[in-house]
């Protein structure tokens, strides 16, 4: 069967629209006889009639209204095909899908973002967040091509290129009295715990680190996401284990007060990808801009 004729579609559309054919012949730029032929083809085509008269106006038929209907959605999508290709004219590298947990996303994408956004518009970013193992499991489905995650991963079809690793820290309410100098497991454990929802990459090297005294620790509180802990211990609701960055700088906190952690713990982030993903050029700058997260 020969492609549909786009062309033969819009003019049933506007024949319908118009409920004339010599109006939407004066429309489209067409004699009324050409107009009179493209219906009579589509027509014979689909082998049912697609316009009837009602007095001096045309209708569509049942069988017309739902090729009208499907026509629509037709053009929409021929229309969004120029689109991209006009893009592609003009310069557009085409649009890269990036997944990171939600600290990622606050404290180290955003510089990223940024550049990508003054040194490559011609780049569509598209940034969502989710947990590790949620963005592995996106990245396996081809859901989005690159993301940011903790590490252990144990996928033979991703490429994981460390980037970062992040000492992680004891935080706890300013007013509760005497702190510890360093924070244990059995310190820890005297005090409520506020901690990520188990799911979490960073809870489970958490969960490993307080079981080291031979205690099984359970949390009294556990939260979606750190910047939540962090909410709950700054209320004095009880202490977390958190990575330093979100308690540095600008984030530190005269409601906060922060401990290192003995043994130390850290939390070690990932570049992800698939091994077969095509590095096209906007994948390859975009990757090239998140490996600048790496600490020399």
């Amino acid at each position: 069967m020969r492609s549909l004729n786009l062309d033969q579609l819009r003019t049933l559309e506007a024949v319908v629209a118009l409920g004339s054919f010599t109006a939407a012949a004066r429309q489209l730029n067409l004699s009324q006889s050409a107009v009179s032929t493209q219906i009579s083809e589509l027509e014979r085509r689909f082998g049912v009639r697609l316009v009837e008269r009602l007095g001096k106006k045309a209708f569509g038929t049942s069988a017309g209204r739902e090729v009208i209907e499907r026509g629509q959605r037709i053009a929409r999508e021929a229309e969004a095909v120029e689109a991209a290709m006009r893009r592609h004219r003009e310069g557009w590298l085409g649009r890269v899908r990036v997944a990171a947990s939600i600290t990622a996303l606050i404290y180290h994408l955003p510089p990223v973002i940024q550049r990508l956004r003054v040194e490559h518009p011609n780049i569509e970013l598209v940034v969502t967040t989710g947990t590790t193992a949620q963005v592995v499991e996106r990245i396996l489905r081809n859901d989005i091509d690159v993301g940011i995650v903790t590490l252990p991963i144990n996928e033979r079809d991703l490429e994981v290129v460390p980037i970062r690793q992040e000492a992680l820290v004891a935080i706890f309410p300013s007013g509760i009295g005497d702190i510890p100098a360093k924070a244990t497991p059995k310190t820890l454990g005297q005090y409520p715990l506020i901690l990520e929802y188990a799911r979490a990459q960073v809870r489970m090297l958490i969960d490993e680190w307080l079981s080291t005294n031979g205690a099984e620790l359970h949390p009294a509180m556990e939260v979606d996401n750190l910047e939540a802990v962090k909410r709950m211990v700054m209320s004095g609701l009880g202490v977390s284990i958190v990575p330093a960055m979100v308690v540095s700088g600008k984030e530190a906190t005269a409601d906060i007060v922060v401990r290192p952690l003995r043994p130390a713990l850290t939390r070690t982030l990932a570049y992800v990808q698939r091994h077969d993903k095509r590095g096209e050029p906007a994948l390859q700058i975009v990757r090239a801009e998140l490996m600048k997260l790496k600490l020399k």
